[in-house]
This record gives structure tokens, sequence and C-alpha cells, in this order.
């Protein structure tokens, strides 16, 4: 839920139509971001804190041991029905729910070892046993979890010596995970070996990348040296990042607990986002989950321990007011007054410096990082300069600090005067809700962040606004200029999840799990068939800390902490590769959404305006101005080609052969892709409940219909033979399944193109089936295509690449 819900949305439409026209003319003319919060502050009331409050209560955070004990009792009847993922997937909610001090935390932590243990995560399983042991485990039970650490232990070699290799591994793999780069050697064009060897874990660009800049194209990245397809140009680290509830993508008899899907906050780390099987509760609430104890605290230091008692109220305000506000927190008052400094000095000469500009001279220029304006003497020569000649920071590359994010453009009059009111009444809210919770964010104290961290315990709450200057509404201010921002600069984050519902053929799907913002991803400009591919991946640190005091106690990081600052790094990692050769002079451009080979040009260049603020003129907008898309239809008489056109405010395909001419009304053909959709869904149902032969059958008779008037590359197509090659595999009929597949490959590749990401992965699961069907030579040809294609999109190490590698290294000792 990237908005506020919609009762606080419908709440704030009142307000702005209650304002007098007068009202709104003054707010629709603030071009400040403070003046524009402070409005908005100055229209809330307490109703309106104890409103979002209310409605809150449909997002419940607090520690349920009632919950907890339906959690553990439901993940007791998977347990027993020998369905072990979704077993740990109750237990972990169990965990969540159940409070420090409860006898079921420990039970549901002793539960969800068994189950671990059942699914050969020992480690995980030891882990858990641990904390059972520690969370006050009931004593005459005590010896079952002995026997079950014993049973783990048997299976590391050398028992507990094993172990703690294993564990060092472990943490080896995670912090080399956090500055890893593709390449499998250094390259010089490659982002520096300082950055890949060592601990630097923000933004790398490749040496072979300027920064420029012009009124045109704001920063931007341009190619200075050519550039191989499937070379990794930039590395980026989010600067900050939130989960999005209730995404799913699971497996579906996994998921499902009284018609609720469980998603990526019960499947994923929210500090990293790393996906975690045996989640670490936050000690507070029952929503922040964590993949370790360092993520834990990292993300108890950076903003969950003022974000934990609003926690309700955030998710009711939706994603991005969230994320701003965790911005905030995070860069603290220190690195936001040093950010405004330059913006305040130039304020009033900003917009004439870009006149000045935009008259003189509209090329890019190369820009320094960090590197301060300076001004030039009257005399100076535009053509000897390298420098933009402008106050404005935001013309300036700043590397991956907070400026790089801070400097980033809210398009204040981009959003309509409504949607900045619903942004200023959102994060005022929230601001005072904040008050009302406890004492300034330590980073937000007067005195800055030098003053020693010192942690209060929640049960000795302070007075309702103690320690809150006035002027800590810059808080909400610069969380109001995030939250503007984040409609053009916030980056989707997405992985490929296994449904798990294709026994012979590994099957994914692409699940957003995360909305982050990159310092430096964020000055990439867009391209409707853009030059570079996306690869996220997850990582994070091993707590430098350990889990234990000295006296064996568990170290609290909730709450009840006092802990000392911790230095954790983790989070979600972007690399950008170039997916096709790049030549000197170049963009570097990526795509914000709407991609030449999934929307028609019309539709694309909308949404880019609407959300963006722009007219998309890139080489598919440019190339494709005025023509219509390809339908991917044909004429149900004579398989000929077809054009749409309207007949009396009806639309029509009609046949263009003059010897045929028939037409039909695209109503009829609306509804006759719909029963096709309707066939495709119950069959996919049928093979997920084992009936894999009726599925077939449906299928069957799905292919006859969609072949009258759908061509073969019409996606529609292609979604139906997939779904036929996996009721095959299902059943064993291994060349029938082949063929069904290949016949989606040139679907997909009809579709997306020979050089695609989606066609590299249609070809791996293709591969697997020739694999598994024991067909040798087709398999191996199959192998070197796909293995081109990922590579290119998601370098040489990704498992896929992994997987092919070994399928073909089994194959070539066959033959």
């Amino acid at each position: 839920m990237d908005l506020p819900c919609v009762e606080w949305q419908k709440h704030v439409e009142q307000k702005w139509s209650r304002l007098t026209p007068d009202e709104k003319k003054c707010f629709s003319s603030l071009l400040d971001i403070d003046e524009v919060f402070d409005f908005g502050l100055s229209q809330i009331i307490q109703e309106d804190v104890d409103f979002l409050s209310g409605i809150s209560k449909d997002y419940p955070v607090q520690k349920d041991l009632e919950r907890a004990a339906r959690c553990r009792k439901e993940g007791n009847s998977r347990f027993k029905a020998r369905d072990y993922t979704a077993a740990v997937l109750h237990y972990s909610q169990g965990v969540c729910h159940a409070s420090l001090s409860s006898e079921q935390l420990s039970l549901c932590y002793a539960n969800r070892s068994a189950a671990l243990f059942h699914l050969h995560r020992y480690r995980e399983c030891l882990e858990d046993i641990d904390r059972a042991l520690n969370h006050g485990y009931p004593s005459h039970l005590k010896h079952k979890l002995q026997d079950r650490r014993a049973q783990c232990l048997n299976h590391f070699p050398n028992g507990t010596e094993g172990l703690n290799t294993a564990k060092q591994e472990a943490g080896h793999q995670a912090e080399v995970v956090c500055s890893r780069t593709n390449s499998t050697k250094p390259n010089p064009k490659s982002p520096n070996s300082q950055q890949q060897n060592g601990s630097a874990l923000g933004s790398c660009l490749s040496a072979g990348l300027s920064v420029c800049f012009s009124p045109e194209k704001g920063r931007h990245l341009v190619a200075t040296t050519g550039i191989a397809a499937g070379e990794v140009i930039l590395e980026d680290r989010a600067y900050s990042c939130v989960l999005i509830p209730g995404m799913g993508g699971g497996r579906r008899e996994e998921t499902e607990e009284a018609g609720r899907v469980f998603g990526t906050e019960v499947r994923h780390c929210h500090q990293c986002l790393g996906e975690t099987v045996s989640p670490v509760p936050c000690e507070g609430c029952s929503y922040a989950r964590y993949c370790s104890e360092g993520c834990r605290r990292g993300a108890w230091e950076w903003h969950h321990r003022w974000e934990c008692p609003i926690g309700a109220e955030l998710s009711t305000a939706g994603v991005m007011s969230q994320l701003a506000l965790r911005v905030a927190l995070k860069a603290g008052v220190k690195e936001v007054l040093k950010a405004r400094e330059p913006i305040r000095d130039a304020d009033n000469d900003s917009k004439l410096i870009r006149e000045k500009i935009s008259s003189k001279n509209s090329s890019s220029k190369p820009i320094t990082e960090k590197m301060r304006p300076k001004k030039k003497n009257s005399g100076s020569s535009d053509a000897t300069s390298t420098e933009p000649e402008v106050n404005d920071p935001s013309a300036y590359y700043h590397g991956d600090s907070y400026l790089s994010v801070y400097h980033l453009l809210p398009h204040l009059n981009g959003h309509a005067p409504s949607q900045r009111f619903l942004c200023s009444v959102t994060i005022a809210t929230l601001y005072l809700r904040l008050r009302q919770a406890g004492p300034p964010p330590v980073s937000w104290e007067r005195g800055g962040a030098s003053e020693s961290r010192k942690c209060s315990k929640q049960s000795q709450a302070p007075e309702e606004g103690e320690g809150w200057a006035p002027e800590l509404s810059l808080l909400g201010s610069v969380a109001l200029r995030h939250m503007l921002q984040l409609r053009c600069n916030a980056q989707a984050v997405s992985l490929l999840r296994d449904t798990g519902d294709f026994t012979a053929v590994q099957s994914t799907q692409e699940v957003r799990i995360a909305t982050a913002i990159f310092p430096t991803l964020s000055i990439l400009n867009h391209s409707c068939c853009p030059n570079t591919s996306l690869n996220f991946r997850t990582s994070h640190l091993v707590s430098p800390q350990p889990d234990q005091g000295s006296a064996g106690e568990p170290v609290s990081t909730g709450p009840e902490a006092c802990s000392a600052p911790v230095s954790v790094s983790a989070g979600v990692a972007v690399s950008i590769r170039a997916s096709r050769d790049i030549c000197p002079g170049q963009e570097i451009l990526h795509c914000y959404g709407p991609h030449s080979s999934r929307m028609v040009l019309c539709e694309r260049r909308r949404l880019l305006q609407e959300q963006y603020h722009f007219l998309c003129i890139c080489q598919a907008c440019s190339l494709g101005q005025g023509e219509g898309p390809d339908t991917h239809l044909h004429c149900g008489k004579c398989k000929g080609p077809v054009k749409q056109c309207s007949v009396d405010g009806a639309g029509w395909c009609v046949c263009v052969r003059s010897s045929c001419g028939h037409r039909v009304s695209r109503s009829e053909l609306d509804l006759r892709l719909q029963e096709v959709k309707v066939h495709l869904e119950q069959a996919v149902d049928l093979l997920e409940t084992d009936r894999p032969d009726q599925s077939v059958r449906l299928l069957q008779r799905a292919v006859s219909q969609a072949g009258v008037f759908l061509k073969d590359t019409h996606f529609l197509q292609g979604q139906l033979a997939d779904a036929m090659a996996r009721a095959y595999s299902t059943m064993g009929e291994w060349r029938g399944a082949a063929s069904q597949l290949e016949r989606s490959v040139l679907t997909i590749r009809s579709q997306y193109g020979e050089d695609s990401i989606e066609l590299g992965r249609q070809l791996f699961k293709l591969a697997q089936l020739h694999f598994n069907g024991g067909f040798p030579a087709p398999a191996l040809s199959v192998i070197s295509r796909a293995r081109r294609l990922l590579s290119l999109h998601c370098g040489p190490h990704c498992p896929e690449i992994q997987e092919l590698q070994a399928m073909e290294d089994c194959l070539q000792g066959v033959l």
C-alpha cells in the first residue's frame, strides 16, 4: 500500500473541501516545502490524530498472547501433516506475537526448531533451541531440546567444532555478498577494486562513466568509454527501504491461513530484505522481524526504536509515508542542516541561474563528485569551463551520501494541490503522533547526534512533547520533502520467487517486495527501451556484538534495551548492467516502468507524464509515434491480419483482406478472451490439486478456442502453452511438455525480444525440461542460449547459471 488507506484519504479530502477558496489559493501558491508542512500542521487538531489511531486498529502490531497460541496450534496441525515449511511460517507468527517474558515465546521457538530440523536447517534449528532455553522453556521438557541438539550436531563434521566453522562461513558469505560484484576478475572499467574488495558498501560507479548535468536532463550518467553488454556499470545500495505488506507469491498450499496469505512482511527481514525462514522478532511489536541479531540491532538504532510505538499508524499511512519518515530519521539533524545550507544560500538565484544556463549552453557537462559550485568571473569563457554555472547543489553528484537523496527534486508544483495537501497532512499527523509517543529521536535532539545515545524504557514514557523543541518541526518538513520526492524517485525492489507449483521444472515469478530510494540509481533517466538491466540482491553483516550477555542472558534490543551504537551495514543493493553494447558518449538509461515491449506508446506517455512530469521522446517513442501496436489477433475466418476501427462509436476488428472482409466486435472478442482466461485459471487449479489429466483436457479446449482469433504470438497463447507444458511434465510426458514449452518460448521471444531476460528465464525452464526428460542434445543446445541471456542480465554467478553449468557437466559426462 504505497498511499495511505482509503479511510484516511477520504478524511483528508473532507478537510480539503472545508478550506475556503482563499485558503486553497494560499496553499496552492506555496513554493517552500517548510511552508507547505507548516500549513498542513496548522490544519490538524487532536481529533485528526485520534482518527488516524482509530482506523489503525485494523493494522494491529501489538503483542498478542492469544494470537501466538493460535499460531502455534496451527503450526502443530501443519507439522502433523508433515507440511514443515507451512509449520515454520505459523510458528514464526507465534514467535512474533508472543511477549518477551511469556512461556508462549519459548514454546514457539522450540516447536519451530523441530520443523526446521525436518527441513534439514540444522544451524537454524540449533539457534532456535538456544532461544527457547534462554526464554524460559519448561524444565520438564528440556530433555527434548537436548536430544534434538545432539541430533543436529551429528550432521556437522566434528560436532560443535563443525558448527562453529559453519557459522563463520555463513558470516563470511553474508559479508561478501554486501560488496561483491558479478565480475569474475578485476576489471578496470568496472567499479573500482577498493569498492569491490574493501568495506565501502555504498554507490560504486564504473570508471567508464561520467556524471553530467544539463538543464533539459538534469543530472545523468554518460559513458566515457565503450561498455560491453553484460558489464556491471554501477553498484548502488539503497539509502533506506520499506517492505510492502501483503505481497505474496509463495506456494499456495503453504501460505493460506483462514484465507490470509503470508506476505513479504512474514518472509523477509525488515532491515536487509533477505528472505528468512526463522526470523528474530522485535521485542516491542509483532510486525517487525529480522534475519539476524545484527539486522535487529541496526534497525533499532537507525529507525525502529521510534517507529515501533506508532507502527499501526505507519501501516495506515502507507509505504511512501513510512519510507519518507525513515529516511529523515536515519539522516539526523546534522546531515539535514548540512544538506539545506547550500539550498538556502541559492534559493533566491536558482531560477535565474538555470535560465542563464539554458540560454548560454544546453549541452551536458561533466560534474565532479561532492564538488562545491564556484562562481565564475564575469569575463570567464563557458567554452573552457567544465562546471555548470549554477549554485544549486542539485546539479552536482554527491555520491552515496544523504546529500544525494536530499537534493533529488521534489517536483512540488508537479503534484496537484489536493495531493500536496494529503502528503502534508499525513506527514504532519505522523509527526504529532511521534511527539506523543516519546522524546525526540537522539539524532534529532538539540546538540545533534554527537550526544551519547540513550534509550529509556517504554514503560517509563515521558510526558507528551517532552524534549520536542519547536525547531524540531524540521523533522516533519524533511519527511514531507522525501515523500514528495518518492513519487518520482522511489524504486520498486523485485525478486524472483519459486512458486513451487512446477514439480519437474522450476517455476518462478517476479514479486515486488519493497520500495526503496537509491542515491545514484535515482539520477538515471528513463527510456522505454533501456540499455541497462537491474538485478537486486539482499544482504546483511553479522552483528559485531554477541547474542549472549556475559552471564549467558539474552541481550535485549527492543524497547527494554539501552544499547550502544552498533555499526551494522545491511540492506538491498542493485547491480546495473549494460543490456547491450554502449558506445562512448551514450547516456545510461533504465526503464521507470512503462516499457515498449509491454505497453503501447500512448499509454506509456500518459503514465510517464502523470507520475514523472515529462513527455517521453526516447528512441522507442520517437520511432513508434503514431503507430498502433500489433494486436496479435487474426481473422477468425481466413486467418488473415485484422485492423481495429470504430463504427458508430463501437470498436470492431476487421479483416484487411478485401476478399474476406470478415469483422467481429471488440466486445465479442473481449468476451472470448475472458472465457479463455477463465479456462486457464481453472486448469491451473486442477494442476495444483494433482489432477493433471483433467487440466490437460481443459487446456486443450482453451487452446482450440484461442486459436480461432489469437495469433501464436499472443501472450495468452504463451500462457496456455506454459501451463500445458507443466501438466505434461507432471504426467511424465516429456516430449509433449518440451513441445509446448517451445511454443511458449516463441511467444516470449516475439513479445520481449531476442535479448530479453524474460526469454532467458523461459529457456532456463526449457533446459530443465530437456534435462529431466533425458534429452541431452536438445538440453545442451538450450543451455548455451539460456546461459548467454542470464549472464547478460544477471551475471555469471547467479543461481540459474550455476544450475545450468551443473546440468551441462552432467550431460557432457554422459555423452
